[in-house]
């Protein structure tokens, strides 16, 4: 086998921040002479040597890596089998790392299939030591391979790597976009980050950027390479994704719930030195690195000390006798204290840091921390700017220009929140009686002030009853989402007031569909379910409110009155 290993080199392909367009991390991929890595790892089982080689392997990728200076995270591949082999089988990797500079919190090892031949106690006890050294946890191949559901939940993995497989029937199979839905909001609670690979086409990455997907790598953001080039970004076009047709059928994905984006959809890796670091050895990164902003010193624990900003570092060093006065000694001289958010901050209140702190460091990076004020990367505060910025374009043009509430994407995320959460929640759908007639009766100015009037009932009422979420989809049509406790009184509340136009009153017809666990699978199902209620809630006489269930011919009547019958 070694003999073997000698023909293999590496190739390096990057990881993609899908927000900010930049790289923040990259994988290690084997390249044997001959055949693929899997055939070479095929060869080591059948000579009993599986676990050593693929540790090998990993301990050459950290050696590789370091020729090429990258100052990312790096992704190195080992099998489920090998990190539930023996104790101590991966201790060439540390020794690697020792080796080359590097801690283990500079790598996170990608476990993967098969999982099923992994004892999984002994293989969920050896990632939690891994975890514990620092290392962080990839799970790769989820949605095609085989690691169970609750394996996911158990290891609570920093990194979920979605499948090719999943990826590429993203853009023309719901199915699959409600699995990366789910697997979402799994990571909502577990801090677990999503990471789709093998990214080929536009209409994936499209598809990607609709369901909240974050980080991406693939051929169509930038191969795997020798001699990777660490400062590429996106170009602004790929972003955007300008293909219609790709756009067209990414948009029938189902949209994942966006009260704001968080720091960590903006993350950048920080670049790191102990806080001990001289200046000369801080000068010598930012000289080779000019796309770094600045640096962070931290402690033994990686713990912040100070940040070092680019620019302010420079001048003092690059100045008549700077580099004398400053080369030799602590570089913490020349840095200040760390601007420090956690990381379930959202960007929000990080611009609110900012706006607290000194004129000259309001462009400053913050550093991001986990719960033990560990450093976990860095935001720009441009970046966020620009994406609180596009998230506030994207809600306005979203919004009803009469009533100001928003359309039917909004309503729709919320639904498909409550369906993936399992709750028990009612949908109402809302809409004025006869309103064309009142319109050709009274002009259409007139029927836009009834429209309002209506908007402003609902924002109200919705005030009053948080858990409630309100939406224009357009016309005389209203949707509502509420839970079971707050629908009652918030549509008796609206349905109470008494409605006009230019003195003649208008009766309005709500249609309720009540949701239990399990019972409707999606937005577009409800819709479906909600359409006969509403012929009902119409077929009544006056102001009516009709209520029923899904998988039931059952429609309890809470207002209204059969019209009577012309002879």
């Amino acid at each position: 086998m070694p003999a073997l290993l000698d023909d293999v080199r590496f190739a390096f392909q990057p990881l993609f921040n899908l927000h900010t367009g930049g790289v923040v991390a990259v994988e290690a991929l084997a390249r044997p002479h001959d055949g693929n890595v899997h055939d070479l790892l095929r060869m080591a089982f059948q000579a009993g040597y599986l676990a050593d080689t693929d540790v090998a392997l990993a301990c050459r990728a950290v050696r590789h890596a370091a020729d090429h200076q990258l100052g990312l995270p790096l992704h190195v591949n080992v099998l489920a089998m090998t990190v539930a082999d023996r104790p101590g089988v991966l201790a060439p990797l540390y020794g690697a790392l020792r080796e080359v500079g590097r801690t283990p919190a500079d790598v996170v090892v990608e476990v993967g299939a098969p999982y099923s031949r992994a004892p999984r106690r002994r293989l969920v006890e050896h990632l939690r030591r891994l975890r514990g050294d620092g290392f962080r946890i990839a799970l790769d191949g989820v949605g095609g391979g085989d690691p169970a559901l609750s394996l996911l939940a158990e290891v609570q993995p920093d990194v979920i790597k979605l499948d090719r497989e999943v990826v590429v029937g993203l853009p023309v199979d719901q199915a699959w976009c409600a699995l990366v839905q789910a697997l979402q909001h799994l990571c909502e609670h577990t801090g677990s980050q999503v990471v789709a690979e093998g990214v080929e086409t536009e209409a994936q990455l499209a598809a990607l950027r609709r369901l909240g997907v974050r980080l991406a790598q693939g051929n169509l953001l930038a191969g795997a390479q020798r001699r990777p080039r660490v400062d590429v970004t996106i170009s602004a076009v790929l972003s955007e994704v300008n293909d219609p047709e790709a756009v067209s059928r990414a948009m029938t994905a189902p949209l994942r719930r966006r009260p704001g984006p968080r720091v960590t959809d903006f993350l950048h890796p920080a670049t790191t030195l102990p806080d001990s670091a001289t200046s000369e050895e801080v000068l010598e990164v930012l000289s080779h690195q000019p796309a770094v902003t600045g640096v962070v010193l931290v402690d033994a624990d990686n713990r912040p000390r100070w940040t070092v900003d680019r620019n302010r570092f420079l001048l003092a060093v690059t100045g008549p006798f700077g580099h004398a006065l400053h080369a030799r000694r602590e570089a913490a001289r020349l840095a200040d204290e760390p601007k420090l958010i956690g990381a379930e901050a959202g960007a929000l209140e990080l611009l609110d840091v900012v706006a607290h702190a000194n004129r000259e460091r309001t462009n400053d990076d913050l550093v991001v921390v986990d719960g033990e004020d560990r450093c976990l990367g860095v935001v720009r505060v441009a970046d966020v700017v620009r994406g609180v910025a596009e998230l506030k374009v994207e809600q306005a043009a979203a919004l009803n220009p009469l009533t100001r509430l928003p359309g039917s994407d909004s309503v729709a995320r919320e639904v498909d929140r409550r369906v993936l959460g399992g709750e028990l929640f009612a949908v109402g759908w809302l809409d004025v009686d006869a309103f064309k007639r009142v319109n050709d009766s009274v002009g259409f100015a007139a029927g836009d002030d009834l429209i309002r009037a209506l908007g402003r009932a609902l924002t109200e009422g919705a005030a009053a009853h948080p858990g409630v979420q309100v939406g224009h989809v357009g016309g005389d049509d209203f949707l509502l989402v509420a839970g079971l406790d707050e629908v009652v009184p918030f549509s008796a509340g609206v349905l109470d007031r008494q409605y006009a136009v230019e003195g003649a009153a208008v009766t309005l017809s709500l249609a309720t569909l009540v949701c239990a666990a399990g019972s409707v699978g999606s937005y577009r199902e409800v819709s479906r379910l909600l359409a006969p209620l509403k012929g009902h809630a119409k077929s009544l006489r006056g102001t009516s409110w009709v209520l029923g269930r899904p998988g039931s011919d059952h429609v309890d009547v809470l207002r209204g009155g059969p019209h009577l019958a012309v002879g």
